[in-house]
């Protein structure tokens, strides 16, 4: 991973993601320059001064992006716009959610986003998933060529602390449409918009919100609702497992990050083990899930385990983790793969520091891993029914 601070992890992990999801390398450098000194002070310290150089350049550039705009050159603001909103969206992730700026900062970055794909003529379909009294908040990327027939489809999850911003800027829906497969990302209880703007705390047991998501697939006339997979990143390589053992529409998963036992890895962390994704850790899981304290927190924790369940998965099965992940174990990865006993087709992949894509959830390089993951999706939901 891109190491530009020498102490500091977490901020080293943001600037990274927003390197993989959009941001550009020039730009990042100069917002990340008069931050070099500030970040020794620790992963907490100085977070207000993260904020500022972030959200400052991404004021900028929409100012750019809105003269741009003005001057009739649609696709060049476009693409500004969708850089401005990682860098919104970069600063706002790093806060506690009782630094008021942040809620200002996020609404700026989903605008600029909504902005980048009408005048970047993206593919990418703003849509609401009806979900209980209201509804989930998501992108849907339409496969490239079908011929006018149904597509299979993904569903994306977010991890902890991730948006369906990210994934869409990841590229893991670019490179599955180039394979003939559609793809739904979805902000889900307790991450992105469900939490920031509709207050939806998380829960354990994915398959809730899962059951939903699949009835507003199955109602589009141009998706084929016997090709349904699930994947999800860092955190939400626990909830795509547990989606896709309890909820048997799902006819793949990929867990990217092998996340097996979540909640016996928290008294890790408490025990000052492991790294952290960001800043006022604590206080961020209690708001996620929605606890008013630690230990109603880590009460609930132990919930987010797949010990019992991933034997329950009964689909092609795959587990992605990066060899110098600090954040999950490796052991995870292991424990998760050989528990996959019902799974019909089930592999396990580490992406090695030599050909990227080593760290968490592949933050140094999530091109490496988009690509072996849209390979291997393609080969279960379109090869091997071609072959069938």
């Amino acid at each position: 991973m891109f190491a530009y601070f020498p102490t500091n992890y977490v901020w080293n992990l943001s600037l990274n993601i927003a390197l993989n999801t959009g941001g550009h390398f020039a730009e990042v450098m100069k917002i990340c320059e008069p931050l070099l000194a500030v970040s020794e002070q620790g992963d907490d310290a100085g977070t207000e001064e993260f904020f500022r150089s972030w959200t400052g350049f991404a004021d900028k550039l929409v100012a750019r992006a809105e003269a741009a705009r003005e001057a009739g050159n649609t696709l060049s603001a476009g693409d500004m716009y969708h850089r401005a909103s990682v860098y919104y969206l970069t600063a706002e992730r790093m806060q506690s959610r009782h630094y008021e700026p942040r809620w200002e900062a996020y609404r700026k970055g989903i605008e600029a986003f909504h902005k980048g794909v009408q005048l970047g003529e993206r593919n990418c379909e703003i849509v609401e998933i009806p979900y209980e009294d209201t509804s989930l908040p998501g992108y849907f990327v339409k496969a490239e060529p079908v011929d006018g027939r149904p597509a299979p489809v993904m569903v994306a999850y977010n991890g902890l602390d991730s948006m369906k911003e990210m994934i869409y800027g990841s590229g893991v829906a670019t490179e599955l449409a180039r394979r003939g497969i559609s793809t739904l990302i979805v902000d889900h209880p307790g991450s992105g918009e469900a939490l920031r703007l509709r207050g939806l705390t998380g829960y354990h047991d994915s398959e809730r919100w899962s059951g939903p998501v699949i009835d507003y697939l199955e109602a589009r006339g141009d998706i084929d609702p016997d090709r349904i997979g699930v994947m999800a990143w860092s955190l939400g390589g626990y909830y795509a497992p547990r989606a896709a053992a309890f909820e048997k529409r799902f006819k793949l998963c990929v867990a990217w990050g092998a996340n097996y036992n979540w909640g016996e890895l928290q008294k890790r962390r408490l025990a000052r083990e492991g790294d952290r994704p960001v800043p006022h850790y604590w206080d961020h899981v209690q708001w996620v899930f929605g606890k008013d304290s630690l230990e109603e927190f880590m009460n609930f924790a132990p919930n987010m385990s797949l010990v019992g369940v991933v034997e329950k998965i009964e689909v092609p099965f795959l587990v992605t983790h990066g060899e110098e992940d600090t954040q999950i174990p490796l052991e995870y990865a292991h424990a998760q793969y050989e528990a996959a006993v019902n799974s019909p087709r089930r592999e396990l992949k580490f992406f090695t520091s030599e050909e990227g894509g080593s760290m968490h959830a592949s933050a140094d390089n999530m091109a490496v891993a988009t690509s072996f993951i849209s390979d291997w999706i393609h080969s279960v939901l379109i090869e091997s029914k071609t072959q069938a």
